[in-house]
């Protein structure tokens, strides 16, 4: 049993820190920005919830994170009341929040300078992933870090991969976000072919399923996609600050993204629409409005 703290309870941290108390037995501490957040998780799952990072990581051995953005995180992991500020020597802070891999590679020499360690672990899942403990998390970071926090994060993952060093987890993100990106948009264009062609979706789907064109999201979310239902996953806000990540570190690096720029004005179309909560799957709106 290892001393945790788990620094924000969203719809992702919430599930993943009560895995640490239900699956992993440790000893848990939390801390949300909305307190009453964190009261709520102290009473589903026991532990305790402290008034700042600071104050939360103290004496941990891991501190983990899941919060919005870059500016998020270096609010809870620098200043005064930062998690880095309470953290004893030796301890890693581990990063599931998707942000970008300059972010992870600076926080990651504070820590160092600190004689604290930094991991960028974001993860993939979703929403049900979290709450099933069935996330991927890509990891960048030193070996030694990798292996004294994986034990820890197997309490919600179903798979875990060492990606190199600080900030390749946070760009195996962006790859990972990039493919929903182009299968998303393939899957809402052949959903509306189909209809417009006339076609039953449900047997033309089931004719496709199991060949070259399966996916993940053709499996999990062409019937809600046909019956325009788009509230069962990651939201479109989300989406386009991930895939602004993406374009920004192509520009950095030269890579060259024409689908992952023309989706991602796909999807403020969407917002424009008022789809900015809605899942990813909503691209299919804006060819059927």
């Amino acid at each position: 049993m290892a001393k945790v703290v788990f620094l924000g309870l969203g719809v992702m941290g919430y599930p993943m820190a009560g895995h640490l108390r239900t699956r992993g037995g440790h000893e848990v501490t939390v801390y949300n920005r909305t307190g009453a957040k964190a009261d709520a998780w102290v009473k589903a799952f026991g532990g305790r919830a402290a008034p700042t990072p600071r104050e939360a990581a103290a004496e941990a051995d891991l501190v983990f994170a899941c919060v919005g953005n870059d500016d998020d995180l270096r609010s809870v992991v620098l200043g005064p009341d930062g998690a880095f500020a309470g953290m004893k020597k030796g301890a890693i802070f581990v990063d599931h929040t998707t942000a970008s891999a300059g972010v992870a590679r600076e926080l990651q020499e504070k820590a160092v300078a600190l004689g604290l360690d930094f991991l960028d672990a974001p993860v993939s899942g979703g929403q049900a992933g979290a709450e099933n403990g069935a996330l991927t998390i890509m990891v960048g970071g030193n070996d030694k870090s990798f292996v004294a926090a994986e034990p820890v994060m197997n309490a919600y993952a179903k798979m875990i991969v060492h990606l190199g060093a600080p900030g390749s987890g946070q760009l195996a993100k962006m790859v990972n976000q990039i493919c929903i990106a182009g299968v998303v948009q393939g899957l809402a264009e052949a959903i509306h072919f189909a209809k417009s062609a006339g076609l039953d979706v449900e047997k033309t789907i089931a004719a496709i399923s199991k060949g070259a064109a399966q996916s993940w999201q053709m499996e999990n979310r062409w019937k809600t996609m046909t019956a325009g239902k788009f509230d069962f996953g990651f939201a479109v806000d989300w989406m386009r600050k991930d895939l602004g990540i993406v374009l920004d570190e192509g520009r950095r690096t030269g890579a060259r993204l024409p689908l992952t720029a023309l989706v991602d004005q796909f999807y403020a179309d969407v917002q424009a629409a008022g789809g900015n909560r809605w899942d990813t799957s909503s691209l299919i709106y804006r060819l059927e409005k």
